[in-house]
């Protein structure tokens, strides 16, 4: 259960603020949002990235065997980044409309 807590704090604040730095100097709020899924897609499967390219049908079809079969713990955790995904563009969004101009 502590193990629970941690992993999702851990992987909130990671994502918020890979999320935040990555929208004040690329000036593009919801980029990372859209990339999260890629980064979900790198942390579950079990297998090189060259596979997407060289054997695309298979690697997609093991990626989606291996996303079905995440625990309930496992999907939360990857919530939990995916939160701090969109909560830290919700922030870069206030933070601009009331004047802040970072970067």
């Amino acid at each position: 259960m502590i193990q629970l807590f941690v992993s999702l704090l851990l992987f909130f604040v990671l994502f918020f603020g890979i999320s935040f730095i990555l929208n004040m100097i690329l000036r593009q709020t919801w980029l990372m949002a859209f990339v999260f899924p890629f980064i979900v897609i790198l942390i579950i499967d079990e297998f090189p990235f060259s596979r997407y390219f060289q054997e695309p049908i298979s690697a997609f079809r093991d990626v989606g065997q291996q996303f079905i079969s995440l625990t309930l713990q496992d999907g939360i955790i990857l919530s939990s980044g995916f939160i701090g995904t969109i909560l830290a563009g919700v922030v870069i969004r206030y933070l601009r409309r009331n004047g802040y101009q970072m970067f």
